[in-house]
């Protein structure tokens, strides 16, 4: 679906147009067409790949969408892909697509799988002539630079979930299947963080410092500040990761001890039974000469050394620590 199609001389919106060839394109090189599609159909596609010679290859990931993160140079345009990270109300994260053409005198974006839109953005950017005069290089960098910092809520709300499950391991409900399951989950999270941004920040290489494009040749500094955000969220994914598997570590650490300790009192409590056990079996035994057993305070005095004895084990056992 066609969102905008506009044409652009000096930073300043000239025409707005429906369709593809459905008017006048750039014809010098001081303007450049910036067109918008939503989950674009192949018809609508091929149209717009007709009006600016779009490469076939280009084409088809931004067709299919489920690409890696990339950005490729081709003869007559640049090709960059992009993951688009929306934080669902289930807590999970949902990942669209945003699939970016930009040439000389035209710049074709194709958004799949997302409702975030970014009418803002072409609305700040008509705002600054100057800035949009650099032509379809500043535009792939305005949205490239938008779809990078909807990238930092995301790992802000994953540092806080992280945060919540340390806090649970160490509280009184203490460690268990529960937080594993949540910590995997988390990982599983930061995976696809990791996945739309590490290959992103490498790519971005390509189009500042030394050789670049001509497309972005003026905006070399605007490129290298979205590297730069791209460089910190990859360093908050990585030290995420790291203290996602520490906790899974401690998770199972601290169930490990909860279960020794479980394990010491049982067996704390099995010799103070055993010993009962032992004295109980010794005097019940049914042999015509036991002394003890005709006695008066034989039976008084049985109980006294089997309490006493007991009295002792479950008082060496409490200053060991085991009960």
């Amino acid at each position: 679906m066609l969102i905008n199609r506009a044409l652009y001389r000096h930073g300043q919106r000239v025409s707005e147009l429906e369709a593809a060839g459905s008017g006048p394109t750039a014809t010098s090189s001081d303007c450049f067409v910036w067109v918008a599609l939503h989950d674009a159909s192949e018809e609508e596609l091929a149209a717009f790949q007709a009006e600016f010679d779009l490469p076939d290859l280009a084409v088809e990931d931004a067709l299919h969408g489920h690409q890696r993160a990339k950005v490729e140079e081709y003869e007559n345009c640049l090709f960059a892909v992009v993951h688009m990270l929306e934080a669902g109300a289930d807590g999970g994260i949902q990942v669209g697509q945003l699939a970016v053409f930009a040439g000389r005198q035209f710049v074709v974006s194709v958004r799949r799988d997302s409702s975030a839109d970014f009418a803002g953005i072409r609305a700040r950017a008509e705002r600054e002539p100057e800035l949009l005069g650099f032509g379809a290089g500043y535009v792939l960098y305005a949205l490239l630079d938008a779809v990078v910092d909807r990238y930092f809520p995301i790992v802000e709300r994953l540092e806080a979930e992280l945060d919540a499950v340390e806090e649970e391991i160490f509280s009184a409900v203490g460690p268990g299947r529960e937080n594993v399951e949540r910590l995997y989950a988390l990982k599983q999270k930061t995976t696809l963080v990791k996945h739309a941004v590490a290959p992103l920040l490498h790519d971005l290489g390509k189009l500042h410092g030394g050789r670049v494009p001509s497309q972005v040749s003026a905006v070399q500094d605007y490129i290298r500040d979205v590297a730069d955000h791209l460089a910190r969220i990859n360093s908050s994914i990585d030290s995420l990761r790291d203290t996602i598997g520490t906790a899974v570590q401690v998770n199972l650490s601290l169930a490990t001890i909860n279960d020794a300790t479980v394990m010491k009192r049982l067996a704390a409590w099995a010799a103070i039974f055993a010993v009962w056990t032992s004295f109980a079996g010794l005097w019940g035994m049914n042999f015509e000469f036991m002394p003890e057993l005709k006695w008066t305070y034989g039976y008084p005095l049985a109980l006294l050394v089997i309490a006493g004895t007991c009295a002792g084990l479950y008082r060496r056992f409490k200053q060991s620590g085991w009960l």
